[in-house]
C-alpha cells in the first residue's frame, strides 16, 4: 500500500507546503538497483587506538570501487560522505569514548543523503576486563542514538567482531557490503555479531547465489514474493512454496523469476519430504531454506480460543521444526547441505509484544529462540541459522489496519515510514550469502529503527 502522506510531502506542492509550515518529511530512501555503486559519496574510515579492522574495512571499500578518506578529529571533508566507518575494537578505557566522539563528530556532520554509519567494536562477552567490556558495550548505546539522530535516510549499525575474527577480510566483507549499501535501506540501530569462520570466495557479488537452489515458503505474495525475486536476481533457482489455494499467484511469481512453484500446506506431516523431493529434481542438496510462511489470528489474549492459538503457533513455528528435521537429516536426498543456510522470518512483535497478538508474538519469539539454539547445534556442519524481524512493512495485510492506527505506526521509527517487502528480502539474502558464513544465531530487525521493543 502506498504511503500517501510521504508521497505528498516529498513532491510538488506538498513538498513546498511541508517546508513552509514545518510538516515532518519522511526521507526518500536510497534502495538498491542493479549496477548501483556501493556508496553515494566517499567513505571516511577512522580508528580508535591500535585496532586493525579499520585498515581491513578501508581495503574492502576500495575494492568495491568506493573512494576512501581518513577520518580523524582534525579532518575536514570537501564532499558529502556516503559512509563513516570507525574501528573501535581496541577501545578498552572509558577515555576511548571521548576519542571516538572527537573523530566521529566531523564525519557525521559531513554525511550526505542515505549515508551509512558503521561502528566496529569487540564483542563485549569476549572481554575479561570489566572496564573494557563496559566500554565496548557503550558503543551500542552510541550507535543506536546516532541512528535516531540521522536524517535524510541515513542509518547507523554496529558490528560486534570476535577478537579472532578481527583483521579477517573474508568474514567482514559481506556484512560491510550489505550494511554499507542501499540494500540495508530500512535497517538502523542494529548490532550484529561476526565470528571467525572459513568463507568461500565470492566470485561475483551481484550473483552470489549462482548455481544454488533456494526454497522460499509463503512466496505467493507480499514479503515472500519479494524474497523470491531478490534471490532470483542474485542467481538462485528458487523453489517457491505456498498453499495450493494460492496456486495462481504462486505460479505467476515462479514464472516471473524462472523458478519452480510448489503448492504445499507446510503444516502437513509430509511437507519436509515434499520439499526435499522438489529440490532433488534440481540438485542433490539444498543450499538455502527461508521460512517465511506465517499467519495471524488476532484477538485479545483473554478472548483467544484454542483454534486461534494452535493454528498460529503451528504454522509460524511448529511447521519449521518438522521441515527442518527432514531437511537436516544427512541421508535426505534434497536435504540441506553442510554449509547451507537457514533463515527464518520473526517479527518485532516477538521482541516487543503487540496488543491482540499474544499467539503471534509467542510464535515469533519462539522463532528467535529456535534460531539461537539451532545455530549452536549446527555449527559443526557449517550451517548458519539466522532470523529477520520485520517491523511495519507496507503489504496487503498492513493496508487493512485502520488508517489512523496505520499512520501512527508508520511514523514510530527513526525513518518515519513503513518499510517495503524488498527490504526484508535484502536482509534475508544477506544472511544466506556464502560470504556471511561468520554470521549465525543473529536476529536482525528490519524496522527503520522502530521505537517499539528493544
Amino acid at each position: 500500500m502506498a504511503d500517501g502522506y510521504s508521497n505528498f510531502v516529498n513532491n510538488g506542492f506538498g513538498k513546498k507546503l511541508a517546508k513552509q509550515i514545518g510538516l515532518p518529511q519522511p526521507p526518500v530512501l536510497r534502495r538498491y538497483e542493479v549496477g548501483q555503486d556501493l556508496l553515494d559519496g566517499p567513505a571516511a574510515v577512522g580508528t580508535v587506538g591500535s585496532g586493525v579492522v579499520g585498515s581491513t574495512a578501508a581495503a574492502i571499500l576500495r575494492g568495491s570501487g568506493a573512494d576512501v578518506v581518513d577520518a580523524t578529529a582534525e579532518a575536514t571533508y570537501s564532499d558529502k560522505l556516503g559512509a563513516f566507518v570507525i574501528d573501535v575494537t581496541a577501545a578498552t578505557k572509558l577515555s576511548d569514548l571521548e576519542t571516538f566522539r572527537e573523530i566521529a563528530i566531523p564525519a557525521v556532520k559531513a554525511l550526505g543523503r542515505s549515508a551509512r554509519v558503521i561502528v566496529m567494536a569487540t564483542t563485549p562477552s569476549a572481554l575479561d576486563d570489566v572496564e573494557a567490556a563496559a566500554t565496548a558495550q557503550a558503543f551500542e548505546g552510541i550507535t543506536r542514538s546516532i541512528g535516531k539522530e540521522l536524517r535524510a535516510g541515513g542509518s547507523a549499525n554496529l558490528f560486534w567482531i570476535d577478537p579472532d575474527a578481527q583483521g579477517d577480510a573474508a568474514v567482514l566483507e559481506a556484512p560491510l557490503r550489505f550494511f554499507g549499501s542501499s540494500r540495508s535501506a530500512y535497517v538502523s540501530g542494529q548490532p550484529i555479531r561476526i565470528r571467525k569462520h572459513a568463507v568461500t570466495e565470492v566470485a561475483d557479488w551481484h550473483q552470489p547465489f549462482a548455481g544454488q537452489v533456494a526454497v522460499i515458503t509463503g512466496a505467493a505474495r507480499g514479503i515472500g514474493a519479494q524474497i523470491a525475486r531478490v534471490f532470483a536476481r542474485a542467481g538462485a533457482h528458487v523453489i517457491a512454496v505456498d498453499i495450493p489455494a494460492a496456486g495462481d499467484a504462486l505460479s505467476k511469481v515462479a514464472n516471473e523469476i524462472g523458478g519452480t512453484s510448489l503448492g504445499l500446506d507446510i503444516t502437513s506431516p509430509d511437507a519436509g519430504a515434499k520439499i526435499a523431493e522438489a529440490v532433488a529434481r534440481h540438485a542433490d542438496k539444498l543450499d538455502v531454506i527461508v521460512h517465511n510462511a506465517g499467519i495471524t489470528r488476532d484477538k485479545l489474549f483473554v478472548n483467544t480460543d484454542e483454534a486461534r492459538w494452535n493454528s498460529v503457533v503451528d504454522v509460524n513455528l511448529g511447521a519449521q521444526f518438522r521441515i527442518n528435521e527432514v531437511l537436516l537429516d544427512p541421508a535426505t536426498k534434497g536435504g540441506l547441505k553442510d554449509g547451507g543456510r537457514i533463515v527464518s522470518v520473526a517479527s518485532t512483535s516477538g521482541i516487543g509484544g503487540n496488543r491482540g497478538q499474544a499467539n503471534y508474538a509467542a510464535s515469533k519469539a519462539g522463532v528467535i529462540g529456535m534460531v539461537r539454539e539451532l545455530s549452536e547445534k549446527l555449527a559443526d556442519r557449517d550451517i548458519t541459522v539466522n532470523a529477520v524481524a520485520p517491523g511495519f512493512i507496507e503489504t496487503d495485510m498492513t493496508s487493512k489496519i485502520p488508517m489512523a492506527t496505520r499512520e501512527v505506526v508508520r511514523r514510530l521509527n527513526s525513518m518515519m515510514q513503513g518499510g517495503n517487502p524488498i527490504d526484508v528480502g535484502e536482509a534475508i539474502a544477506f544472511f544466506a550469502e556464502p560470504g556471511s558464513a561468520g554470521v549465525t544465531g543473529q536476529v536482525l530487525r528490519v524496522c527503520g529503527q522502530s521505537q517499539i521493543g528493544a
